[in-house]
């Protein structure tokens, strides 16, 4: 079997069929799917069944990702959340990229199911960090994460004991024996309902936190997460606004500049030499500040 496909779930009878339907509509169908269940008390189970799909004991995404891959069989992994959707070409497309640029750990763009322009910023620049870091500071996201299974064994999993970022944790330390590389076809649809729950400026500051805190300032601290906010003033509606306009005219260069450098470099930056990366770095720098400063904004107190 070449795909294990394993989703941590907790009450998820609403979103699950619609992902469970997308596999099921597959063209390339040499998969199972692997449930890990936190203790749902709705019709969770009950619908991954009726899939076909193989139930695990959940917990904590970690907890549930490994016990989904201690009874896996296929040779990839492929981690998913019960709130993503797939094209039906998904894993016909994985397969494809794995197989003809040899790889044995990857990831894909991350797009949102939503038009709502702090949305789409956020995961522009999430999906640019991750394309760039791949060569010097590889993380991805734990609903996009496509590991060999020997791979996967070889580092032990998941740490189970982290609070946050242990997805970025397992890539890291699986790259240290294959490169981890972004998949040029494949996407991810995601849902952005924990932007709509939590607020979209604090989550926005998660992500931030992941992506650029930990570069900036080293390790997380929990209270970044204990912001509360209000309705923005006019001037800082006014800030704000400009600020992801321009953000989103820099990620627009940078991604150019990535592209024309990947396509020298014969797909693989770090063949460059290191001053003709330093243009990109500069760019990419100036673009944290920027969305820092969003955050900055947001944080007000």
């Amino acid at each position: 079997m070449e795909f294990s496909i394993i989703i941590p779930t907790l009450n998820e009878q609403v979103l699950l069929p619609t992902l469970l339907q997308d596999l099921q509509d597959q063209t390339f169908q040499d998969f199972e799917t692997i449930i890990a269940d936190a203790g749902s008390k709705d019709g969770t189970v009950e619908i991954a069944h009726s899939f076909g799909a193989k139930v695990v004991p959940g917990g904590m995404p970690a907890v549930g990702r490994n016990n989904g891959a201690q009874v896996a069989s296929g040779e990839f992994l492929v981690f998913l959340d019960a709130d993503t959707r797939i094209s039906p070409d998904f894993l016909a497309e994985v397969h494809t990229e794995l197989e003809t640029r040899f790889l044995d750990l990857a990831t894909c763009e991350i797009i949102p199911l939503s038009e709502n322009s702090l949305d789409v910023l956020l995961h522009d620049f999430s999906n640019l960090a991750i394309k760039l870091g791949q060569f010097t500071d590889p993380h991805a996201p734990g609903f996009c994460i496509i590991i060999s299974r020997r791979l996967f064994k070889r580092i032990g999993g998941f740490k189970e004991d982290l609070k946050l970022a242990e997805d970025h944790d397992l890539v890291k330390r699986a790259s240290h024996f294959r490169p981890l590389r972004v998949l040029n076809t494949p996407q991810v649809q995601v849902s952005v309902r924990r932007l709509e729950k939590e607020g979209r400026v604090r989550l926005i500051s998660k992500y931030v936190a992941v992506e650029v805190y930990r570069i900036l300032r080293g390790d997380i601290k929990t209270d970044i997460f204990e912001y509360e906010f209000g309705n923005f003033t006019r001037e800082e509606q006014l800030q704000l606004d400009a600020r992801v306009h321009e953000s989103k005219r820099m990620i627009v260069r940078i991604r150019r500049e990535y592209a024309r450098l990947l396509k020298i470099s014969g797909g693989n930056l770090s063949n460059l030499p290191a001053e003709a990366l330093e243009a990109i770095r500069t760019q990419f720098d100036a673009l944290k500040e920027h969305i820092n400063s969003i955050v900055k904004i947001a944080h007000r107190d």
